[in-house]
């Protein structure tokens, strides 16, 4: 089998994710405001792929290298990609423009700074006075000199400034829209049942005067522009300096990074861009495009709710654990056997509740956890000062590498160390994407280990949002192995053997192999042989070809991967036996869950990793088998709901691309609301 033939570039098939993001943005039958807020989902999508991925794709083509993860030219690929992306941008202008009329028809108008009337302009001066005003610097376009300090994916106005008497020469100027600080959205009060929204922009726009009249100036125009940057981080190997320093410098320099994209105005004069071109040292090779009046869209993941709950989901409460219940030690519930947690199905406080009982019970000892991502106000993070504030010994490794969130993870860090936490130092080369928690309690004079290993972040922000799934076990065997990984991040030079947790850069790659091969062998002698596997993303094709030798044996394999799947199923003679779906519905299906035939005997694990080169090779990652044959049987049952689902599921496929599997002959199956309705009748006595 040839390589390349059978393998579908990673880019392409993350714009086809994205895509899916914008047909949610764009199915009807999704409430008004969430069809806005996926529109904002896929515009932050887009942006990170071009600070990340379209980035490093100029950076290959203009040396003509070719990674192991790329099957075809780098220069080839940025152009397809660039093709597809202006696809994507005139689906994603007319949806927009659909929403906003939907919403019309619930009388909520968008106005600019045109169409107010007298009372609500006097309403938008003052809001501006108070509010804006205040936080808003304005810079003279031709006394820039340093461009660097323009902040990435923020949005700026380019403004015209002139003077109608023809005293003053034309100039320009730029303000940043201080979008971080306040609200992309002015409500504007309400008239009768009409609602109406502005955008911060026009807030700005309609007060121009005030900022420039003082200065001659008394006509304005107004153009959103918008550069991106490469974010790759370029680490200072200062031997002189700690790597905490060094990631801090770096994380600095990030916004020096090279443009990889500018958006404007398609109405900006002419004049106007060619001088903002100069100062800000964008040419024609950094994917230049008019848009819209309006950037930025992201914003949107926080549109107002308005109060108009039918334009929203309904908000479904978190159901109760069964095992765990008010007033009880949750501890002690571990203790009586195995307990798996769904988030945003139960609720992430659990998680929170078990740390802040072991930072009061007097047998615990100390207290071990990793962190990839945290919470902004992190109740988890509050929860393990407030344990070594009562005595305990608490070790974290936070990893300050992880993209986007370096700045709050060495914030992070700093802060634990004040309050007397250990802090793992950060491994150059390797990141630490396990998600683990250890709690370490003297019972009976012998020390015993409660375990918490889940497939997502510790942070209750994101446990709302994303699908997880999270085992807490006092299985010793398991936990001891926890213990023993805690050991390997503090000294990764000497890896013990691990019977029981697969862990990666050391063992992952060729403990699947062998899962694959055994499922293989069986299928050659007649046994029962198949896989499910629940991935975000599957990227590497060295595993990718072992699947495809799999289905050529016999094996049965349905995947589930919500985003990037190099792998083309249904191929004949190659991929036939491979069935690939992907799910995107109102939480993000974050959870990787493996299930083995094992020739009658079902092996389970959760995971933390996706099957991508980084998390094979590059990262310390956790797979932990699930021995509870009850807890088997709930991971078994909802990953059988996913693959019925036939309202939220996309058929991942060799012919069409996103195809939704539906069929009006069945019952409709939305697998988010049958797992919850699932979850929910466990419950019941």
């Amino acid at each position: 089998m040839e390589r390349k033939k059978y393998l579908l570039n990673r880019e392409i098939s993350w714009l086809e994710f994205n895509e899916r993001v914008l047909q949610e943005a764009m199915d009807t039958a999704n409430p008004t405001i969430e069809r806005l807020k996926f529109l904002g989902i896929f515009s932050s999508n887009r942006d990170e792929f071009f600070r990340v991925r379209v980035a490093t794709l100029k950076r290959m083509a203009q040396i003509e290298k070719m990674g192991e993860e790329y099957t075809e030219s780098p220069r080839k690929v940025l152009s397809e990609v660039l093709k597809m992306v202006e696809k994507q941008e005139k689906n994603y202008t007319s949806t927009y423009f659909d929403i906003k009329n939907e919403l019309e028809k619930h009388h909520i108008y968008f106005l600019d700074e045109t169409k107010l009337d007298k009372n609500q302009g006097k309403f938008v001066h003052q809001f501006f006075q108070n509010s804006v005003r205040p936080i808003l610097f304005p810079i003279i376009l031709k006394g820039l000199h340093n461009p660097d300090r323009l902040e990435d994916n923020a949005i700026y106005l380019a403004i015209v400034l002139k003077d109608s008497t023809g005293t003053m020469k034309e100039d320009y100027a730029i303000i940043r829209v201080p979008t971080d600080v306040i609200s992309r959205f002015l409500i504007l009060p309400s008239k009768g049942n009409n609602k109406y929204i502005m955008f911060l922009d026009d807030v700005i726009r309609y007060n121009l005067g005030e900022i420039f009249s003082p200065f001659g100036f008394n006509s304005f125009e107004a153009f959103t522009i918008k550069f991106t940057r490469d974010a790759e981080l370029d680490i200072d190997n200062d031997i002189s300096k700690s790597f905490m320093e060094q990631m801090s410098d770096s994380v600095k320099k990030r916004q020096q990074g090279a443009p990889v994209r500018f958006v404007y105005d398609k109405d900006i004069p002419s004049d106007l861009l060619n001088a903002l071109l100069s100062r800000l040292n964008v040419t024609m090779g950094d994917h230049m495009r008019g848009g819209g009046r309006y950037h930025n869209f992201k914003d949107f993941m926080n549109f107002p709710k308005l109060g108009m709950k039918n334009l929203i989901n309904e908000k479904q409460k978190p159901l109760p654990h069964p095992r765990l219940l008010p007033r009880k030690s949750i501890l002690s519930a571990i203790a009586q056997g195995d307990i798996l947690l769904h988030y945003p199905y139960q609720s992430f406080q659990y998680i929170v509740d078990l740390l802040r009982e072991a930072s009061i019970d007097p047998k615990v000892r100390g207290i071990k956890m990793t962190f990839y991502r945290a919470a902004r106000d992190s109740n988890v993070i509050n929860a393990l000062i407030n344990a070594a504030r009562n005595g305990k010994d608490v070790t974290v490794f936070l990893e300050i590498q992880a993209r986007f969130d370096e700045k709050a993870n060495i914030y992070w860090t700093r802060k634990l160390k004040e309050e007397g936490v250990t802090i793992i130092k950060t491994l150059p080369g390797y990141k630490v994407h396990a998600k683990l928690l250890l709690i370490r309690r003297k019972e009976e004079g012998n020390n015993v280990y409660y375990a918490n290993i889940s497939t997502g972040n510790f942070n209750e922000s994101t446990a709302k949002i994303y699908s997880d799934d999270s085992l807490l076990t006092a299985n010793q065997e398991i936990a001891n192995e926890v213990n023993m990984l805690f050991h390997l991040f503090e000294s990764p030079y000497t890896p013990p053997r691990f019977n029981h947790l697969i862990v990666a850069p050391y063992q992952l790659r060729k403990r699947l192999t062998k899962l694959i091969n055994q499922e293989i062998k069986n299928a050659k002698e007649g046994k029962e042989a198949w896989m499910v596997i629940k991935l975000n993303n599957l990227v590497d094709t060295k595993i990718t070809q072992k699947l495809y030798q799999a289905s050529q044996a016999g094996v049965k394999i349905n995947l589930i991967c919500r985003g990037i799947c190099i792998l083309i199923p249904n191929i004949r003679g190659i991929s036939e036996n491979i069935h690939v779906i992907s799910i995107v519905d109102k939480y993000l299906e974050h959870s990787r869950i493996l299930v083995f035939a094992n020739g009658g005997h079902p092996t389970y694990y959760l995971a933390s990793a996706d099957w991508m080169i980084r998390n094979f090779d590059h990262r310390f990652e956790v797979i932990c088998p699930v021995y509870d044959p009850q807890l088997q049987q709930e991971l078994w049952d909802m990953l059988q709901i996913q693959l019925s689902d036939n309202t939220k599921t996309r058929l991942i496929n060799q012919s069409t691309v996103n195809q939704y599997k539906k069929d009006d002959n069945i019952n409709k199956v939305q697998a988010q609301v049958e797992i919850y309705n699932y979850l929910k009748a466990k419950n019941q006595p």
